[in-house]
């Protein structure tokens, strides 16, 4: 049986996210060296552009998921570098595009490629990017790895239209919800698991168990992102609280708050939503507290990392596995630090 992960409530939990990074720290460094040649394929006019979102890349979670999922020791791997510059690529040109469709001026602490450069051109460096990430992929030896990314690149899309489509709308429910979030954002956590454990040297029944706690570890991470749209700080987390009630995107939170209300109340609250009446920030921040939404959230989030640590719990004696795991730690430490 596995050994149980620490305990979120753990006093040490909060540096469970230092450590696990500290250890990838060659890995990093490797990428970020990959990551800098990748920019002298663009065209001369462009490289700033792009050079710039690399910048603001964040704390490399995927890429961070291909090395660990691979994980057999200390050493750097090449393909596993490589892998995971395929898929921050993808990640930021996914970054580029959301922030155009939210019409975000901040994240991570610095203005928005859009902010900086416009929609026009910054729609055309997320194509960019996207079709870079595809470039590089197609040098692997083999046609896996262009064929999986390839895949998972027009799945995050797909969830990112959808969700588009949506916009403004009230007929949501949970699964319509899930479903949008397991395309768009834990697609790419999921083929980062997956490709880390292949390309790591691991049996199928390994990586098939990797590529299922990938995808349950994204479904929580995004639910953790959209519970720091509302309890987050805009000065800590580094990007605009409250685009998702703003832009009409009806979020788990907000289809919590939604059941909560009393019926005069919800349906003021769909009237922002399709943008009948103006949002009413205060209002609804103040809801989300009072009734307990947080836990409501929470429990959900919680929910889906144990689906992905029973997943891979058969494998404990791995090297891989305990890394794996940490990033739930991680998640779990950071939702804490949300908490009201």
């Amino acid at each position: 049986m596995p050994t149980s992960p620490p305990s979120a409530s753990s006093p040490t939990a909060p540096l469970e996210f230092a450590s696990v990074f500290a250890r990838l720290s060659p890995h990093v460094k490797a990428l970020d060296a990959c990551l800098r040649e990748q920019i002298q394929a663009f065209e001369p006019e462009v490289r700033e552009m792009a050079d710039y979102c690399i910048d603001t890349s964040g704390k490399r979670i995927r890429p961070a998921l291909v090395f660990l999922s691979g994980w057999q020791d200390d050493a750097v791997s090449p393909a596993l570098v490589k892998v995971a510059a395929v898929i921050e690529l993808v990640h930021l040109a996914t970054l580029v595009h959301d922030d155009i469709m939210d019409e975000a001026g901040l994240r991570r602490g610095r203005d928005t490629a859009v902010k900086s450069f416009g929609p026009e051109a910054a729609v055309l460096l997320g194509d960019a990017l996207f079709a870079h990430a595809l470039h590089l992929a197609a040098q692997f030896p083999t046609t896996a790895v262009c064929s999986a990314v390839g895949e998972s690149t027009r799945r995050v899309c797909a969830g990112e239209i959808i969700q588009t489509m949506r916009r403004g709308t009230t007929a949501i429910t949970r699964e319509d919800y899930y479903r949008v979030i397991d395309l768009k954002t834990a697609e790419l956590f999921r083929v980062s698991c997956h490709l880390g454990s292949q390309l790591g040297g691991y049996d199928d029944d390994f990586v098939a168990a990797a590529t299922i706690y990938g995808r349950q570890l994204g479904i929580a991470y995004q639910i953790f992102d959209d519970l720091a749209d509302f309890f987050g700080e805009e000065g800590k987390i580094g990007k605009t609280l409250g685009t998702d009630l703003v832009s009409g995107k009806l979020t788990l939170p907000l289809l919590e708050l939604a059941d909560a209300l009393k019926p005069t109340e919800r349906a003021a609250l769909m009237s922002e939503i399709t943008g009948q009446a103006a949002t009413n920030m205060e209002l609804r921040l103040r809801q989300l507290r009072e009734l307990d939404i947080f836990d409501r959230v929470n429990e959900a989030l919680e929910s889906q990392l144990r689906k992905g640590e029973r997943a891979i719990g058969a494998f404990a004696a791995l090297p891989a596995v305990p890394r794996l795991l940490s990033l739930a730690e991680v998640l779990r430490a950071q939702v804490k630090l949300l908490q009201p």
